[in-house]
């Protein structure tokens, strides 16, 4: 099984949340000696309140199926935000590629998207047939049982790194083995269980039209 070896900085996934918190915990602590209990209970409001607005991030689901051709791969996701705020992903990268995209299916054509929305109590998703994420001319071949580490940036909550695994050609997370088969090796994915996502659309083989993009 083929492991990329895992960015420096990895950044927990509900990232967003703690940092506040910590943040709010410093600025307690320096206030000015003369301040009033009053000010400092008010302090300690308004740090929690933005702690508790800020997004929560879940990412649910992600995989990469097996890619077809050599020259481009696809990879899905979904990101669930349990947060009171709106969120927004800005860019992906990965080891795997050095240009990677999110694009978005526009009837038979695919278009590069300059970011995907995750509102708050809801979801932003990259799934077959639909909005997803593309590895332009991938620096190696990956296959099933891999596992990809994948750095999502957002505008709030910034870098979140997890690891992604690949899947069969035509298989999504949660599908079944086949009778005397394995079931897929997600280890190492560093994301929270869920529940399969429910994605339609057309197989991986759709993207092999990306080459040259």
């Amino acid at each position: 099984m083929k492991l990329f070896p895992l960015p420096r900085k990895a950044v927990p996934l509900a990232v967003g949340g703690v940092l506040a918190l910590g943040i709010g915990g410093v600025l307690v602590a320096c206030a000015d000696s003369g301040s009033s209990s009053s000010t400092k209970t008010d302090d300690r409001k308004t740090a929690a309140g933005a702690a508790q607005g800020a997004p929560r991030l879940r990412i649910v689901d992600p995989y990469i199926p097996q890619p077809s051709s050599a020259d481009v791969a696809a990879g899905y996701l979904i990101v669930q935000n349990d947060g009171d705020t709106a969120d927004r992903l800005l860019s992906v990268a990965s080891p795997l590629s050095g240009e990677v995209m999110l694009h978005r299916t526009s009837g038979n054509s695919m278009q590069h998207m300059p970011g995907l929305d995750v509102p708050a109590h809801g979801k932003g998703v990259l799934a077959r047939g639909g909005n997803h994420i593309m590895f332009m001319n991938p620096n190696t071949s990956v296959k099933k049982g891999d596992t990809v580490p994948l750095t999502l940036t957002f505008q709030h909550t910034g870098p979140v790194t997890v690891q992604v695994p690949v899947l069969g050609v035509t298989e999504r997370p949660g599908d079944a083995p086949a009778p005397g088969a394995s079931a897929p090796d997600a280890s190492g994915t560093g994301t929270p269980a869920a529940p399969p996502a429910s994605t339609t659309g057309a197989p991986a083989e759709d993207h092999t039209g990306h080459a040259g993009h």
